[in-house]
């Protein structure tokens, strides 16, 4: 049994902060977390530096998985968008997060070309349709661990009865948690928490309102796992912003050094002393 399965067996909230590379879920995992969400916003924003407009393909979004598996013990949830084109594709796209060894991957009912659920404009598939599709991701899965969860991104579009009627649906399909996207406040929070009758998940994008719950308040709604897609990515972009406008301003980083790690710091944060331990034992005398 999977590791995120396990976790799910057990009581309590799972809380999966979003990584936008390797490094970051390093942290994630040296911070105590129990698992790592890779956010296909951040993913977009570290490897091309562009917004989250569906413009990573299939392929480099699993290089990505594969990548941030290698580098974490921590069970990795990905974005897998609409799975990349038509159904064969859907079914490849599930074998290949399996294949890399991703614990679960969300998939949502966006038509082409898909946005992140916090904007406007998204355009949704026909909801039997998509019950169709997810069906078929449950029969790609197999045997396999992977676990499938069932985004729904109606809230923004049609509003929060339709967006519970969806994850409802879904659930029906052999999905493991269906998740409605595009939250921002509380109430929002607590209808989804009230409507939807399946383990669920909800996202917490820093700005909203949402952002004042607590792990234990979003456990006590009944929610199963927490991300927070956005919170190391917003951090770290301002803090470089901060450094670099410190150092184009006086020529020096100095002043700006409580916003930077140490040199050792950092290569404790990547793992060096296992690197020089295994060189010890097994290098060349």
């Amino acid at each position: 049994m999977s590791a995120l399965k396990k976790l799910l067996e057990k009581p309590g909230l799972i809380q999966a902060p979003g990584a936008s590379d390797a490094l970051t879920a390093r942290l994630v995992e040296q911070a105590g977390f129990p698992a790592v969400y890779m956010t296909g916003f951040g993913a977009t924003a570290t490897t091309l530096g562009m917004p989250d407009l569906g413009l990573m393909t299939g392929s480099e979004m699993i290089d990505h998985a594969r990548r941030m598996v290698r580098a974490t013990a921590l069970p990795v949830i990905a974005d897998a968008d609409t799975g990349y084109g038509g159904i064969n594709n859907l079914l490849r796209t599930v074998r290949d997060y399996a294949q890399v060894g991703v614990a679960a991957i969300h998939l949502e009912d966006q038509l082409l070309p898909k946005k992140c659920g916090q904007l406007g404009g998204i355009r949704l598939a026909d909801a039997n349709d998509q019950a169709r599709s997810l069906r078929g991701a449950v029969r790609a899965r197999g045997s396999d661990d992977l676990l499938l969860i069932a985004r729904t991104d109606a809230l923004g579009v049609h509003g929060i009865e339709e967006a519970v009627r969806r994850a409802n649906l879904y659930a029906e399909t052999g999905v493991d948690l269906v998740f409605v996207d595009g939250v921002k406040t509380i109430a929002q929070a607590e209808a989804i928490a009230r409507g939807v009758h399946a383990p669920k998940v909800l996202s917490i994008v820093d700005g909203n309102e949402t952002q004042k719950l607590t792990a234990k308040d979003i456990e006590d709604l009944g929610f199963r796992v927490a991300f927070y897609a956005l919170t190391t990515l917003l951090a770290a972009a301002r803090a470089s912003a901060r450094v670099l406008a410190t150092l184009r301003r006086d020529g020096n980083s100095l002043s700006a050094s409580s916003d930077m790690a140490g040199y050792d710091e950092f290569m404790e944060m990547v793992g060096l002393q296992d690197f020089h331990d295994f060189e010890q034992e097994f290098g060349q005398p």
